[in-house]
């Protein structure tokens, strides 16, 4: 056997194994590209060799064989496929063809629509009736899917208006919108079910399902776009007048099929198509040129497997595969850490690719992704390239685990994940340079120091003249470094001066806002600051101050370690998800045990348990916060345990940051402590944030929306719903005399 036939086999074998995977499995293994450019191999092999061409190669053949789970469809006429030109060149050449075909120059008329990535279907009407309904299949023999079909809002069971002809066999494309496909695959991730990769997957996986009620709830849509055997109906003399005509009798077709003339015509076309590629409702892989004229369409003919007078212009490939090769972290302004894939360098989308997005680390588990594989990559015009899925069969054991740092690549500050988030996160925010310029403007703004001048340009500014590293080095600016700033002047830069001399006198409220703790609001940084008093009483909370073990709860964790202590190897959190009543249990109430009984790990949480007391697990917790769950807690506690911060937060100190000493009392004792109140409409003798700050300063909550439980509303001028809605539910209204008195006395006026 000659080196060429040996090649032509192994080909056939690829294609004949991609096919089942793609049209009977609906589990494609490689992306479209790979499987075009195998068949392209092949089919020049064979032109070159026609004496190696047997009738089961699948150049000669369409599709593959139908599942044996529905019953089967004879097609009356065959279900062919289209050829495919990847370039400019390409398109000019099979126009060439046409005209050498038709012995004439006349520019061609052409009906141009956009190549739907769904399920081919065929839908039998006889007269007006949906009688049945099949996929291509093998293009010869498809399975029956008409109890599916009929499932489908978009296909009329009984086609509308007069003259319908007694036998019409239509063909179209069965899809699932962008946001249907969205909307599934977020149910199942939240089910904990398989996700589809793609929406042509999802068309075609849903379709195809043994019950039809599981396909009635999937979001799919069908646009016709030709059409089969025909029985009393004098068809026009243009493509696009019988789908005009189809679209009379109720059947859809796709609003964006235009009639073009000339290369040039689908050239404008393509293009256009390609640029609204991504703002189209549904997914295209390129557009499909048909001679316009019927009696030109029936000169031109066919070939094995496609019409002559037919093409697609395929887009450039948005998936390809390639090797990933390692994984870095990146960090983002928030803190967040995001996994990015170093890859092959390999061409898709019109470029080539060698980094794409992992998302996260859910995903990275989902997808099951490991350093080592072969990757199937995707890249949609100009979103992120990203890493879709592994090609398991590709998989050797050189592989490894893709595993989260504990410490920040960029600062080497704690990472942190709290549990039932996907996003690990920096803890270092006041110190991380990746963060560096989001911290700045988020503590020079109006809720936190309220840096007067200090917007966001200038920041960027100050940051890449490397005149401020973190957010101390504010204070100490010189207006002769400032007043050479772009659009900064002497004056502006004094003004800047001044105010950030001004913003050291502040609250100890938003002094903690400022600093950007993730999860700390303005309302949870009022909390701590009337709950703990001071800056030193925050800086030294442990996880055992905020987090609560009711002794109930200890009592019945301490006597399942005890039981289970030697007898399994399963983990203690793994145990108590079984237990009622448990569902609140997670890693970070796992590491407080492990703090409160001294072990340096979770491993040796049952033997350690066993060993202890109830009381030791039950400690009550020093302060009582309203609002801090376990993940805040943690989140508390690492941003005050990282050097990195405290060293920026003494130095803020030291340039002179300060708020009154002892500005709150115990929160029982405050004079306003329990009381909720509502400011609305405009206020003159304070600011709305003043109003806010000094309310939060005596005990009080200030909410932004008013409901039964509301102590009472200030109502400033052109107060509105808010006051309205007061008067209605019998709420105290005070106007902004009465709250200037309490605030001065501490005595509610009501």
């Amino acid at each position: 056997m000659s080196s060429v036939e040996k090649q032509i086999l192994k080909l056939r074998d690829q294609i004949n194994h991609h096919n089942y995977l793609y049209y009977v499995l609906d589990q494609p293994e490689v992306p479209d590209a790979e499987y075009d450019r195998l068949l392209r191999e092949l089919e020049a092999l064979e032109v070159a060799h026609p004496e190696l061409i047997t009738e089961d190669s699948p150049t000669q053949r369409v599709g593959a064989e139908p599942l044996k789970a529905f019953g089967e469809v004879r097609h009356k006429l065959p279900m062919l496929s289209l050829g495919n030109c990847f370039s400019d060149e390409e398109l000019h050449a099979f126009i060439k063809r046409i005209h050498d075909r038709l012995k004439s120059n006349k520019t061609i008329e052409f009906c141009a629509e956009p190549k739907l990535d769904g399920l081919a279907v065929s839908l039998r009407y006889e007269d007006g009736r949906l009688v049945q309904a099949a996929t291509r299949g093998d293009g010869t023999t498809g399975e029956d899917i008409t109890q599916n079909i009929r499932t489908l809002r978009s296909v009329p069971l009984r086609l509308i208006g007069r003259k319908v002809p007694p036998v019409l066999e239509v063909r179209g494309e069965v899809f699932m919108p962008k946001k249907g496909f969205e909307a599934l695959n977020r149910r199942a991730a939240e089910k904990g079910e398989k996700t589809f990769v793609n929406p042509r997957n999802a068309a075609a996986g849903s379709l195809r399902q043994l019950d039809p009620k599981i396909t009635a709830e999937r979001p799919l849509e069908m646009y016709c776009y030709g059409w089969g055997e025909v029985e009393g109906w004098s068809l026009p003399s243009r493509h696009s007048e019988v789908l005009e005509q189809l679209r009379e009798w109720g059947l859809r077709v796709c609003p964006e099929i235009r009639v073009v003339k000339g290369g040039e015509g689908c050239l404008d076309y393509y293009r256009d198509i390609g640029q609204r590629r991504e703002s189209l409702p549904y997914e295209i892989d390129g557009v499909v040129y048909k001679v316009n004229k019927l009696d030109l369409q029936d000169e031109l003919g066919f070939v094995a497997r496609a019409p002559r007078w037919a093409i697609a212009h395929k887009f450039p490939a948005q998936e390809e595969m390639t090797e990933l090769l390692d994984v870095e972290f990146q960090v983002g302004r928030t803190g967040a850490l995001t996994p990015v894939a170093r890859l092959e360098p390999v061409f898709v989308g019109g470029v080539t690719v060698s980094n794409a997005t992992l998302h996260n680390m859910d995903e990275i588990e989902r997808k099951d992704i490991r350093v080592g594989d072969t990757v199937i990559v995707r890249r949609a015009g100009d979103v992120i390239p990203e890493v879709v899925s592994v090609v398991l069969s590709r998989r050797t054991d050189k592989t490894h685990a893709i595993e989260l740092p504990g410490t920040c690549p960029v600062c080497g500050s704690e990472v942190i994940r709290p549990e039932g988030e996907a996003v690990a996160r920096c803890t270092g925010g006041l110190y991380c340079p990746a963060q560096r310029k989001q911290a700045i403007k988020h503590f020079a703004s109006r809720k936190a120091m309220d840096i007067e001048g200090l917007g966001d340009k200038l920041v960027d500014q100050l940051v890449d003249a490397e005149l401020v590293d973190h957010v101390d080095d504010l204070y100490r600016l010189r207006v002769d470094q400032l007043a050479g700033l772009e659009r900064m002047a002497e004056k502006s830069a004094q003004n800047l001066v001044d105010a950030l001399d001004k913003s050291k006198e502040t609250t100890l409220a938003r002094f903690l806002y400022a600093l950007g703790i993730m999860g700390i609001g303005e309302t949870m940084a009022a909390t701590l600051a009337q709950t703990l008093g001071s800056l030193e009483a925050i800086k030294t909370l442990s996880l055992a101050d905020l987090i609560e073990i009711k002794p109930g709860q200890a009592e019945k964790i301490h006597a399942l370690a005890c039981e289970a202590e030697g007898k399994t190897d399963r983990s203690l959190q793994e145990l108590l998800a079984e237990e009622k009543g448990f569902g609140w249990f997670t890693d970070v109430h796992a590491r407080l045990i492990a703090e409160k009984l001294g072990l340096e790990s979770n491993d040796d949480m049952l033997k350690g348990l066993c060993a202890a007391s109830v009381d030791q697990l039950a400690n009550p917790p020093g302060v009582s916060i309203e609002g801090v769950g376990d993940v805040l807690a943690e989140q508390i506690v690492a941003f005050f345990h990282q050097p990195h911060n405290l060293e920026v937060i003494q130095k803020l100190m030291d340039e002179g940051v300060h708020w009154p000493e002892n500005e709150v009392a115990e929160l029982g004792d405050q004079p306003l402590s329990g009381m909720t109140f509502v400011l609305t409409g405009t206020l003159t003798q304070f600011t709305r944030d003043e109003a806010k700050d000094k309310l939060q300063a005596l005990g009080a909550k200030v909410s932004g929306s008013v409901s039964g439980k509301t102590s009472a509303v200030i109502a400033g001028e052109k107060a509105g719903s808010k006051l309205n809605k007061a008067e209605s539910l019998g709420v105290p209204v005070l106007n902004e005399d009465q709250l200037r008195q309490m605030l001065e006395t501490g005595a509610v006026p009501f």
